[in-house]
């Protein structure tokens, strides 16, 4: 794919060229914003946000629409093949001495986080959240390591750190609390969402997302040094916390906020983050990631990539994949494959290896995978329960599924995963499962008809003993070649009328000569072709 090298800036200005953004001029109460983005079908900026000096952007992926223009593809499916293209060909990052974001340096008792125009979100939110900002760690042991958390603003200079869910942070911030120091981290805010993604993409622990995301651009990423701590950020941001986690452990309540489960997260206990320094532009741009769709339109990508992955490893001929809105992007997926024997099973098996996926539906692919009414019927017709549901206990869950029971604090969690067989199962004539499909729907279109179309009559038959007997004698001839559906018989005498052709139809079966094939087409009785009579009682 073409190299991609727009900063966070060109996109807005790409969103409000193409009529997906709109600029509030207005004054605007910071209370209100989250609350106008949500009703809004468009991005939204706002120029004017009372009590604060810069302007708050936010909706800007919060669609389907706009999260594939922020991808630079034309449709959604291409968002895989980028990130697909960052993970196989990763681009490590380039460093630049002069960033725009270190325009203004504040530090020590310079900061305060409440001059940021940080936005409430939910009625039931603990404080102000940071939510887009890429977040950056380094480790002794496995180097430096991106991914994105949220960060409740508590005082001028502290925050907390929503790192609950198992992940390379949290194990870093573990690491140093246990040696008993502090954690740098940057936090680079009014990114590019490609920074977004793949910071957001869960790689192996010692893989620098940040080479993944150069990756996906097709250019390196650039990145600057922090002035209060040794760690680089993103060089294009509008601003970055320079910050400590602080060695208390997970101590401090955080929360509640909204989850991209489209519920209201609980209560969590975290560590805290003491921020040293904010370096930002002369005009900076706040950005608000707007819970639940912008986390969403960019997290299913990288399931599908996992999942894709974990198929071809386990030697299954994939067709489509549906990471479904309904499971939050997140927890479940319908998969169509061009199946083999056994292979239904062995597709939920990897799949269901994969991240945190809760459930997942395999399909033969003449299923639509992105029809939720397809799907069901695929359950409804092809599914035993005995034999086609598996459930796995013990599985590693995610904190946030609100299914889960109450754990004390510091487990992790551990949940069931389902997976549902929803293919024709061995042993089953496909021909079970052919669906209706009505007789001429290539040719007769209620929209000519409704125009006034006309179907020609064809010439009337003399519905006597002896033409009646001569057209069965001519349709004799034509099934004894091979079998035919009704309809088919129907259409190869289409120059006679219909009833005289079900009434020569009916000769034959009055003078036992016409039968039907396994298949329910008509054919000559006592053919090869004949269906057999079942034995009585089976």
């Amino acid at each position: 794919m073409a190299p991609f090298s727009e900063n966070f800036r060109e996109f807005l200005d790409r969103l409000r060229s193409a009529g997906e953004m709109i600029d509030m001029k207005q004054p605007v109460d910071i209370r209100h914003i989250a609350t106008l983005v949500d009703q809004s079908d468009k991005a939204l900026f706002f120029h004017n946000v009372i009590g604060y000096d810069m302007p708050v952007v936010s909706g800007i992926i919060r669609t389907r629409e706009r999260t594939i223009m922020a991808m630079g593809c034309t449709e959604y499916g291409e968002i895989e093949q980028r990130l697909r293209q960052g993970i196989d060909h990763p681009i490590p990052p380039r460093y630049i001495e002069t960033p725009p974001h270190k325009q203004v340096i504040m530090s020590g008792d310079d900061v305060d986080l409440f001059k940021l125009p940080i936005p409430m979100s939910s009625i039931y939110d603990g404080g102000p959240m940071i939510t887009a900002g890429v977040v950056m760690a380094n480790d002794p042991e496995y180097g430096l390591n991106s991914g994105c958390y949220r960060f409740m603003v508590k005082e001028k200079n502290l925050t907390g750190i929503d790192i609950v869910t198992p992940n390379n942070m949290r194990l870093y911030a573990q690491r140093a609390f246990e040696a008993g120091r502090v954690c740098p981290i940057s936090i680079s805010i009014g990114t590019h969402p490609m920074e977004i993604m793949g910071a957001n993409f869960r790689a192996p622990i010692g893989v620098d997302e940040m080479g993944i995301t150069g990756g996906i651009r097709g250019v390196p990423v650039d990145l600057a040094q922090c002035e209060t701590i040794d760690l680089p950020c993103v060089a294009e941001a509008e601003m970055v916390l320079e910050g400590e986690i602080l060695p208390v452990g997970w101590t401090n309540p955080e929360g509640r906020f909204g989850e991209f489960t489209r519920l209201m997260g609980g209560l969590h206990w975290n560590p805290v983050v003491r921020i040293k320094a904010v370096t930002m532009r002369r005009d900076p741009i706040y950005y608000a990631l707007h819970m639940p769709w912008e986390n969403t339109w960019l997290a299913a990508p990288s399931r599908y990539s996992a999942i894709r992955a974990a198929l071809k490893n386990a030697g299954v001929q994939v067709k489509d994949i549906n990471v479904t809105l309904g499971g939050c992007a997140f927890w479940h997926a319908v998969i169509s494959i061009k199946k083999q024997a056994g292979e239904g099973k062995n597709a939920l098996l990897a799949a269901l290896s994969v991240l945190d996926l809760k459930h997942v539906v395999v399909v033969d692919d003449d299923i639509d995978v992105h029809n939720a009414m397809d799907v069901e019927w695929a359950i409804a017709t092809r599914v035993q329960g005995d034999r086609d549901v598996i459930i796995i206990p013990g599985a590693r869950a995610k904190p946030l599924d609100p299914s889960l029971a109450v754990m004390p604090h510091g487990v992790v969690p551990t949940g069931a995963k389902v997976g549902i067989d929803a293919t024709i199962g061995e042993g089953i004539p496909r021909e079970r499962f052919e669906r209706i499909a009505y007789a001429y729907a290539d040719k007769a279109k209620i929209a000519d008809y409704a125009s006034g179309k006309r179907d020609p009559a064809p010439a009337k038959d003399a519905m006597n003993e002896t033409s009646i007997g001569a057209l069965a004698d001519a349709i004799l001839k034509v099934i004894e070649k091979e079998p035919l559906y009704y309809s088919a018989v129907a259409e190869h005498f289409g120059d006679h009328t219909f009833q005289a052709v079900a009434r020569a139809l009916g000769k034959l079966h009055v003078d036992e000569k016409l039968w039907q094939d396994p298949r329910g087409r008509l054919c000559v009785r006592g053919s090869v072709y004949a269906a057999k009579v079942p034995v009585r009682g089976n």
